[in-house]
């Protein structure tokens, strides 16, 4: 037996055998992957390998958690994710597992790739309205820009600075959002949907 089979079995046997674990639901376990996941970008930017093993180890814990539920009401279990995913990753890498020619823009291929898969009419279609502000608006620049929209056809323009430059940018925002006494966070997530909006009006405008 391999370790994930044995952390399968393990999971298998606490479902029925401690009762905190037998009542978890997805919902209830959000929280707990949230953290979990915010744990291993902690260990990644400032951990030890021992570190980063063990949070991966509690964030694979929840993916685990999650597909035995599920499996107990016959929808899925852990093969059906890891075949999934696996079958994902095959057919978005054609230049990998077959023989098409490498992109020249992998992210935007990959973008691309994903907006057929699901049929998405927007480029916004599918980004999380949970992540923060900041991360979202990396998001939706990443997949205007895949989609033909780049910064600059969004009214978007950026300066030039070195990555430590931009970090001094961003908390000097915060600061002077605190002197003027409002949120850092709201204004971005307005400034956010002001940027969405361009985008949706764009892609109208292409037909």
């Amino acid at each position: 037996m391999s370790e994930l089979e044995r952390l399968v079995a393990v999971m298998h046997r606490l479902r029925s055998g401690c009762p905190w674990d037998a009542e978890q639901t997805h919902l209830t376990l959000v929280r707990y992957l949230v953290e979990e996941t915010l744990e291993v970008v902690e260990a990644i930017e400032a951990g030890t390998d021992d570190h980063l093993a063990e949070e991966l180890g509690d964030l694979l814990l929840q993916v685990v958690f999650h597909a035995e539920i599920a499996a107990q009401d016959g929808r899925f279990d852990i093969e059906d994710v890891a075949g999934r995913i696996a079958d994902k990753l095959v057919a978005r890498h054609p230049y990998v597992f077959g023989d098409g020619a490498v992109p020249d823009d992998l992210v935007g291929s990959w973008e691309r790739a994903k907006a057929v898969e699901k049929s998405r009419a927007s480029a916004l279609d599918g980004i999380p309205q949970q992540l923060s502000a900041l991360t979202r608006a990396h998001k939706v620049l990443v997949r205007a820009r895949s989609h033909g929209l780049p910064p600059e056809v969004l009214g978007v323009r950026a300066g030039e600075a070195s990555s430590d430059a931009l970090g001094q940018e961003f908390i000097a925002l915060v600061a002077r959002a605190e002197e003027l006494g409002l949120d850092p966070e709201q204004e971005a997530r307005a400034a956010l949907r002001a940027l969405e909006s361009r985008v949706r009006y764009a892609e109208a405008s292409r037909g």
